[in-house]
């Protein structure tokens, strides 16, 4: 069963809340990218020009890989506490900003390996959690 859309009362009654909601995380996420800090703990994972120690599985990668003839991202930096906690789910503007923009101690780099697994896991977390609330 589909979840309703609800109404659209954003952007010249063009985008729902959760639209509106996905616009701004998304643009949130592009400029941080520019957080100095994400730099640095990329260059401090840097072991030599294009290769990565992961966090994780402590295996040194390339930067990127081919697959299907096309280079493709092979190393996230990573937050290590997801900014959306996926077992309680939307919080506030403020909550997601405080945990998006940390400093170094809070973010590690990543394998695509290790992030797709650490990324699913908390997708599984959030699937169960809002399972269980559609079910209340």
């Amino acid at each position: 069963m589909a979840r309703p859309s609800g109404p659209k009362t954003r952007c010249n009654n063009q985008w729902t809340e959760a639209k509106f909601k996905s616009f701004i995380r998304g643009n949130l996420r592009r400029v941080s990218q520019k957080w100095a800090p994400i730099q640095t703990v990329l260059s401090k994972a840097r072991v030599e020009r294009g290769f990565y120690l992961c966090a994780c599985c402590k295996e040194v990668v390339p930067a990127t890989n081919k697959v299907d003839g096309k280079r493709v991202k092979n190393v996230h930096v990573d937050h290590i506490d997801p900014v959306i906690d996926p077992s309680i789910g939307w919080v506030s503007w403020d909550s997601l900003i405080e945990r998006m923009f940390v400093e170094e101690d809070k973010l590690q780099v990543l394998c695509d390996a290790c992030h797709t697994e650490k990324t699913n896991k908390e997708k599984a977390i959030a699937k169960e959690r809002r399972l269980e609330e559609y079910e209340e």
